[in-house]
């Protein structure tokens, strides 16, 4: 699986993305708060910093998202009993989304803050 080209990494990636979307209603309800935050952000017609800030908050969310996902598949698979240890790890995973989902949600107040101020 090692140094496979381009096209198939993207294969993968893709295939990844369709699975936990799918399967995963967390998954399903960032990308649907994308897609809102997107439409506002073409309303508002903020300038370029700010589509970055957004995009990227949005992206850092929808990776750690999908890190969560992938971590508790794997712990689930090789230990499917309920221990301490794994709860743990699932917990401090679902953590590391709502830090990312907190991050994000600073930007949008920042982004309304400004825009109310400019405008």
């Amino acid at each position: 699986m090692k140094n496979q080209p381009f096209r198939e990494r993207l294969r993968f990636a893709l295939a990844g993305l369709r699975h936990a979307a799918r399967a995963e209603n967390s998954v399903r309800t960032q990308i649907g708060i994308f897609v809102v935050v997107m439409v506002a952000m073409a309303i508002l017609r903020p300038g370029l910093v700010w589509w970055g800030l957004v995009l990227l908050a949005s992206a850092g969310v929808l990776a750690a998202e999908l890190l969560n996902t992938a971590i508790e598949h794997l712990v689930d698979h090789l230990h499917p009993e309920i221990h301490p240890s794994i709860r743990i790890v699932k917990d401090c995973a679902a953590a590391a989304v709502f830090v990312a989902v907190l991050g994000a949600v600073a930007v949008g107040i920042a982004l309304v803050v400004h825009w109310l101020i400019i405008k």
